[in-house]
């Protein structure tokens, strides 16, 4: 059975709900992004095994080791540079990083030099509860879990592993037991848009701190047909704001630019004149963007706008971090928010929002293109 939390936390405040925007995972510091990302996400490793016992996937591990990827040296020099750019959070994923032996260490001595870690693990045989009070006591500071949906139905069906649902649950039981923070993760598509409500109300027993609603973008035309339409997104989006006024939990968003935008029309229209647009514009904390607050460092060291944008500006191993993130061509053009085309180039919020850079290149080839599932029209 699920686990449901009786314990209830404070509300959050309005400016803390809002802080959770368009792409930002913590509170917005500053307005620096153009010199340093407000995160980091480094893929350990692309290593996974779902259903092996504990020998095996140790078999499988040293079967399959990446020779490429990170060593333990690499990754302390990655943690390094995190540590002199000020980033506030560094997202550990995968893969399933419970694979790496070296995972405690990399996890402490990023505690070490302050720098804050977020951990997406997977409910595989190698997810204990010791593993969890090993990773709080190394500095871990929230894990993360996916779940698509409010049911082991629902969940199990589109992860395609049979007992999923209730491994996740329990782990995210285990975590409440140990006071570690708790992220879930889902990837909003046509299967799952009917569920929000119900994800909502189940997130709220649940205890989460945190969700981070994930918007698809295709990799495969197979995937175009989960795609929402542009006014599924808005009334996610709506839904959404209306939960950020009652539950517990914080609500952010990644490839969903577009409800940074929803969110400072809305206080304009709650407003009733008193505010105009650029006023509201003022009043929020800027979106985090693909290479624009945001860099993804894949097993190798590439260094990505996204995770979901396959282009390359870099890579770690031969260059520092912030070179790439302030100096890339790459990366400088997409903060240069007047190369925007289309409507994205047209409205009036783009350097607030700027759309789903990554959407606009899968499904277009322009990187610069308007965004496919953006209802607005300027």
């Amino acid at each position: 059975m699920p686990v449901v939390s009786n314990h209830t936390k404070g509300a959050k405040t309005e400016a803390q709900r809002s802080s959770y925007n368009a792409g930002a995972t913590e509170p917005v510091e500053d307005s620096g992004s153009r010199f340093r990302p407000q995160q980091v996400t480094w893929e350990m490793t692309r290593a996974c095994a779902w259903n092996a016992t504990p020998a095996r996937l140790a078999r499988r591990l040293a079967q399959e080791q990446d020779k490429r990827e990170f060593s333990t040296a690499e990754a302390f020099h990655l943690i390094e540079q995190i540590m002199d750019l000020r980033v506030p959070l560094l997202a550990l994923t995968g893969g399933d990083p419970l694979l790496r032996p070296d995972l405690l260490p990399i996890v402490e001595f990023a505690a070490q030099h302050s720098v804050r870690t977020s951990l997406t693990l997977l409910p595989t045989p190698l997810l204990k509860a010791e593993v969890l009070d090993d990773l709080k006591r190394c500095g871990l500071m929230r894990a993360g879990f996916w779940l698509q949906g409010s049911t082991a139905a629902l969940h199990d069906a589109a992860v395609g592993v049979a007992g999923s649902f209730r491994r996740t649950t329990q782990a995210v039981g285990w975590c409440h037991e140990i006071e570690l923070p708790v992220q879930i993760n889902t990837m909003m598509t046509r299967k799952n848009f009917h569920d929000v409500d119900l994800m909502i109300e189940f997130l709220t027993r649940l205890d989460a701190d945190l969700w981070n609603v994930f918007f698809l973008v295709p990799s495969s035309p197979e995937q175009q047909q989960e795609l929402l339409s542009a006014e599924q997104h808005e009334d996610i989006f709506a839904r959404l704001y209306a939960a950020s006024t009652r539950v517990h939990f914080q609500i952010k968003t990644t490839e969903g630019q577009q409800y940074q935008r929803y969110l400072i029309e809305h206080r304009v229209r709650e407003s009733h004149g008193r505010m105009s647009l650029a006023e509201g514009m003022a009043y929020a904390k800027r979106g985090v963007n693909e290479g624009d607050g945001f860099v993804f460092v894949n097993h190798h060291g590439e260094v990505y706008p996204s995770r979901f944008l396959p282009l390359a500006a870099g890579n770690v191993t031969a260059q520092p971090l912030a070179e790439v993130y302030r100096d890339s061509t790459l990366f400088a053009s997409l903060r240069d928010h007047s190369r925007l085309k289309g409507k994205c180039g047209r409205c009036p919020l783009r350097s607030a929002c700027g759309g789903s850079r990554a959407r606009a290149y899968a499904m277009t080839g322009d990187l610069f293109a308007e965004d496919p599932r953006c209802a607005y029209q300027p």
